[in-house]
């Protein structure tokens, strides 16, 4: 087997896992950081719509309370509030998705569906957590959901959700008196979930690990042709016609050239001594035919 291609097959051998090794950390990078990016955004989802139910229950629902008596503004309810505001949202981004889960909501719409009730039931169980990320597969595509308990932290939630009794009759009124009641403090009521698609950032991923992956093969055949390119100029032509010139030396035919390397490497060395060899080889047959 020739020097070349025993040198090409150890080069090719090392590429090959040196590749799959850079491959397989630089797409766990990269898809690291796709989802982080992507928990960033459902986290801003989510300090938005808190941001929203703030300002809703500490400038909005003073101003309405007069109003409230004789009829009941949904504009007052801070959940409301943060549902519509991002809902405006979504007109644009229709992916993303927000929702104030309840396992026994006023409104209708906010009544959880099972994978979020049970998203509520592990807060309950688990007072201690306070956030909760995790995949779901939609129609749609994947996405990315962050959820925080809803628990009854003022008594002015009790004002409308203690009793059918004690509930503004507006609100009774407006959605009846089935659902919404019933509530203690501190009690996990909900959960707020946000949800964010993981395409796009995974899609800009994979376009970067294949521009990376093709850029770094095109240096490293580069690499590997200037390699064969240097082994072919350096050393296998030289040590070929230094085999030529020592192949009919040692037949005898010492008219052969000289054995003649440029530079001041080990080529040179080799050459040199092959040229002490054959004056050594000369003066041998010399005294053999004296």
């Amino acid at each position: 087997m020739k020097l070349l291609l025993k040198f090409n097959l150890v080069f090719i051998l090392v590429f090959a896992l040196g590749l799959v090794a850079t491959g397989y950390v630089t797409w766990n990078l990269l898809q690291r950081n796709a989802r982080d990016e992507t928990l960033d955004r459902a986290r801003l989802l989510m300090e938005n719509a808190l941001a929203v139910r703030k300002y809703t229950q500490d400038r909005v629902n003073p101003l309405l309370q007069t109003q409230m008596k004789y009829t009941f503004l949904s504009e007052s309810v801070p959940g409301f509030s943060a549902i519509e505001v991002l809902d405006t949202l979504r007109q644009k981004y229709a992916d993303y998705g927000y929702k104030e889960a309840m396992l026994n909501p006023t409104n209708p719409r906010d009544r959880a569906v099972d994978w979020e009730a049970d998203i509520i039931t592990r807060f309950r169980n688990a007072s201690s957590e306070t956030e909760l990320v995790g995949d779901r597969a939609t129609p749609t595509g994947a996405v990315l959901y962050v959820a925080r308990p809803l628990k009854v932290g003022s008594p002015a939630c009790l004002q409308c959700h203690s009793t059918v009794d004690a509930a503004p009759k507006p609100l009774v009124e407006r959605f009846g008196p089935a659902n919404g009641f019933g509530w203690q403090f501190n009690e996990i009521v909900g959960a707020q979930i946000v949800s964010v698609p993981t395409a796009v950032p995974q899609a800009r991923a994979l376009s970067a690990f294949t521009a990376f992956m093709q850029w770094l093969t095109g240096v490293i055949v580069l690499i590997a042709v200037a390699l064969n390119l240097m082994l072919w100029l350096l050393v296998i032509r030289p040590v070929k016609r230094l085999a030529s010139i020592a192949g009919r030396v040692s037949l005898g035919q010492f008219e052969a050239p000289e054995f003649s390397v440029r530079g001041r490497d080990e080529m040179r060395d080799l050459a040199d001594a092959l040229t002490r060899m054959r004056k050594s080889l000369v003066q041998a047959m010399k005294m053999l035919e004296s």
